[in-house]
């Protein structure tokens, strides 16, 4: 690039750099959605609030259905 594109282009510098990093944090919110210790995790608390009725059977296997899915779709 020449001198002056790059004057040009400097001031959306932050706009890039701050794309940039918004794009790393959605990597990595993907990677931990699907990760298995986190799915794990997430059916025991589903199954401790189910045993403790603090949701009802039907949600419960929703919410399970679901984490297993997020699984399986990684």
């Amino acid at each position: 690039m020449d001198l002056v594109s790059e004057l040009v282009v400097l001031p959306l510098a932050p706009l890039r750099a701050l794309l940039a990093v918004a794009r790393v944090l959605e990597e990595e919110a993907e990677q931990e959605r699907h990760d298995p210790a986190r799915v794990r995790r997430e059916i025991e608390h589903i199954e401790e609030a189910q045993s403790s009725r603090e949701i009802s059977d039907q949600a419960a296997e929703e919410e399970k259905q679901d984490a297993v899915s997020r699984l399986i779709q990684s």
